[in-house]
């Protein structure tokens, strides 16, 4: 090896060890909460404080998860159903609307489309939080606060997922199969869901993951909108009993055990439809 190639091969290799200690670090950072839940949801509340988290001689998992669906009349099962309604239900709806606007910005023409996509794309730079007073003050002059329907409906309806829908659309549904329909005799709708939705799956499982998450993890709106501890969602229902832990030490064991359970389903939901995800992002990811 002469000595240019030493000079070549010294940068390349110092690149991948620098490449190689930011993935580190990533991982540590995005797996040590989780491996510190992990171990901290099967201590007592003693064991929390007194005894070091690595330790497993104070081993309570079962009785901290009995505790947990114990506590408070078991309002936390109430909790964890009504995310699970609001996730996975929101979710589905959401991304069926999502895809279905999408494949109309993509495939149909009609007056100020693209000026009407670009009010698409500019909500999706609007954080969440700023649009929680407008949405309470809507909800509050139709009478739906503290119901269901004021956490549920505003979640069906993301621009973001508008957005995945038309790349998805122009990615997965060529003109001519279209065409080829209209042809035989197929109207626009009949279309839509025998041909087009069967070849939108893999962009449909994309939007529904990131529907599900940004439902789940959905914090500010359920506690703008609601009032009856019988409706709050897992996220908020945890913040309600951190905020008591410092007067009831008792709700610490059992805030970290709901945290650990609430993350259960999203691990799930990526693991099962991981395969259709990752086709997705590549499809969006081409065009």
């Amino acid at each position: 090896m002469t000595a240019t190639d030493s000079a070549l091969t010294r940068p390349r290799t110092l690149g991948r060890a620098t490449v190689n200690v930011v993935v580190a670090i990533s991982v540590l950072y995005t797996v040590l909460p989780v491996v510190w839940l992990l171990l901290a949801a099967t201590k007592s509340r003693d064991a929390l404080f007194s005894s070091s988290i690595l330790s497993f001689r104070d081993f309570s998992l079962v009785r901290n998860v009995k505790d947990l669906f114990a506590m408070d009349g078991g309002l936390y099962g109430r909790w964890y159903g009504n995310s699970l309604l609001h996730a996975v239900l929101g979710a589905a709806l959401g991304a069926l609307i999502s895809v279905a606007c999408g494949y109309a910005f993509d495939k149909y023409h009609f007056r100020h489309k693209e000026k009407l996509f670009g009010l698409v794309l500019a909500a999706v730079m609007v954080p969440q939080t700023v649009l929680a007073l407008p949405l309470y003050l809507i909800a509050s002059e139709t009478g739906v606060v503290n119901t269901f329907w004021s956490v549920f409906i505003p979640v069906l309806f993301n621009p973001f997922g508008v957005y995945l829908g038309r790349i998805f659309a122009q990615g997965y549904v060529p003109d001519e199969i279209l065409e080829a329909a209209r042809v035989d005799g197929a109207g626009e709708l009949t279309t839509y869901v025998r041909v087009s939705l069967r070849m939108l799956g893999p962009g449909l499982v994309t939007v529904f993951l990131f529907q599900l998450t940004a439902i789940w993890n959905n914090f500010f709106l359920p506690m703008v909108m609601l009032s009856d501890q019988n409706l709050y969602p897992v996220s908020l229902g945890l913040y309600q009993w951190n905020s008591q832990a410092s007067v009831s030490p008792e709700y610490y064991p059992v805030v970290i055990m709901g945290s650990l359970l609430a993350v259960l389903p999203l691990i799930v939901a990526f693991a099962l439809l991981q395969r259709f995800w990752r086709s997705g992002l590549t499809a969006g990811a081409v065009k």
